[in-house]
């Protein structure tokens, strides 16, 4: 009897020490430390509040914007545009995901990468076009030649080169605006509908334009940027450019996903997604801490006390190369503003996650201001307009201040509008988390 009554009193304590909490509330224990760290590439915007519009006058007479007040939640942001090279890593991805595909239906043994030089697994594995395909193997050769390369018919000098209008990526969306709005007019409890009614597949064609340097400007000697710009090594530094609105997006999808895969194959949680900042959040950000203040660098001027100008852009009445550059610059070729971030003004201007809506500003909520519209194929051109910031190369100094804002729509590609990306910061501030 002694010995039944002390192992009851074991298996009593036990269970009192478990998740019970000893009949005290003490939430769901063991849970995983979240230890916040900078995402590579990216700084930290704090959370503040700041004048959002006009800090001049409005030289064109646009009436597209007015001042008010803006609080803005914390979060990250790429201290550069998004490069060539960092872009060319998705372009990569998607077109190795494709031979992998069709080279997995005629047996891929011997041509895949399964781990990286720090002997992380990949997912899915790369193709090693160097030295894994056997270009001797007539099978593989074939399947190649006619999946993944343009035909014979399209070769220009007979050069091999990959058909990049086959580059798509597949992204699924879950509209969480749609659900909410459809429960609060149909007076529906928040979770009482069909998930997958909100559920969409998107597919984007991610290549960049490269007729952009073409097209955007006529009887303007752009060929070597069509041909080189993206593609040469020289320009790996370079911000993308020729990308639309949707295909940026899409990167940021990507971008998650590759994150999120690493996370949880090393047993981490997942981050928040990657995506396009919103216009409240970047023109917050290019003020780097300073209110009211024209420019990122604080000032009223585009030069600095020796004469030289501060950020790439059209000086001069047309003097392109007065401020060090033709058209576009390497990233972070001048000072960066207070928050350690690079080419807020200039450079190229850079796609936010909004909708245009030139009375925005009027209704917009002045917490975390947003406006977003998901147009269609099928809507009129002026709903599918997207908010861009910043100015670029091509622009005269009133398109590089921080509150100027203009746009251009979502399915159209330019040499002068690259982007980059941001993340939410899961809390109030860094100091909660030491």
């Amino acid at each position: 009897m002694k010995k039944i009554f002390l192992i009851s009193s074991i298996v009593t304590i036990l269970m009192s020490c478990g998740s019970s909490g000893n009949g005290e509330l003490v939430g769901v224990q063991q849970r995983e430390f979240w230890n916040p760290t900078d995402p590579y590439g990216m700084v930290f915007i704090p959370q503040g509040s700041f004048v959002m519009g006009p800090s001049d006058q409005d030289v064109p007479f646009a009436n597209v914007s007015a001042s008010k007040r803006v609080s803005v939640g914390a979060f990250y942001m790429d201290e550069t545009e998004i490069t060539n090279n960092e872009y060319r890593q998705f372009t990569n991805y998607v077109r190795d995901s494709l031979a992998h595909l069709i080279l997995g239906e005629a047996g891929i043994e011997g041509h895949l990468i399964e781990e990286d030089e720090f002997g992380n697994f990949l997912d899915p594995a790369r193709i090693n076009w160097k030295t894994k395909i056997r270009w001797n193997d007539q099978e593989v050769r074939e399947i190649l030649e006619e999946e993944m390369y343009l035909s014979s018919n399209e070769r220009y000098n007979s050069l091999r080169e990959f058909d990049t209008r086959k580059y798509n990526y597949e992204y699924e969306v879950l509209d969480l605006q749609d659900a909410s709005n459809k429960s609060k007019r149909e007076g529906n409890a928040s979770g009482k509908r069909d998930r997958s009614e909100f559920l969409s597949v998107v597919t984007v064609n991610i290549y960049p334009d490269t007729l952009a340097w073409m097209h955007d400007y006529a009887y303007s000697f752009n060929e070597p940027y069509t041909n080189d710009y993206y593609s040469h090594t020289a320009y790996d530094d370079y911000p993308v450019v020729g990308v639309s609105w949707k295909q940026a997006v899409a990167f940021t999808k990507w971008r998650t996903q590759e994150m999120n895969k690493f996370l949880r194959a090393n047993k981490q949680q997942a981050s928040p997604d990657f995506r396009l900042p919103t216009e409240s959040e970047w023109e917050y950000a290019a003020r780097g801490g300073q209110d009211l203040s024209p420019y990122p660098w604080g000032g009223p001027y585009t030069r600095n006390n020796k004469g030289c100008f501060l950020a790439n852009f059209k000086p001069l009445r047309g003097n392109y190369v007065a401020d060090g550059g033709l058209k576009t610059v390497k990233v972070a070729s001048y000072n960066p503003n207070g928050y350690g971030l690079y080419d807020m003004s200039g450079n190229v201007a850079e796609w936010t996650s909004n909708a245009f809506d030139e009375s925005a500003f009027s209704y917009a909520h002045d917490m975390n201001s947003d406006y977003h519209y998901n147009a269609s194929e099928d809507d009129h051109p002026v709903l599918k307009r997207k908010v861009i910031r910043g100015g670029s190369w091509k622009d005269i100094a009133y398109f590089i201040q921080n509150s100027t804002r203009t746009y251009e729509y979502q399915d159209t590609a330019k040499c002068y509008i690259g982007f980059r990306c941001a993340v939410d910061f899961l809390g109030r501030d860094k100091k909660d988390f030491q």
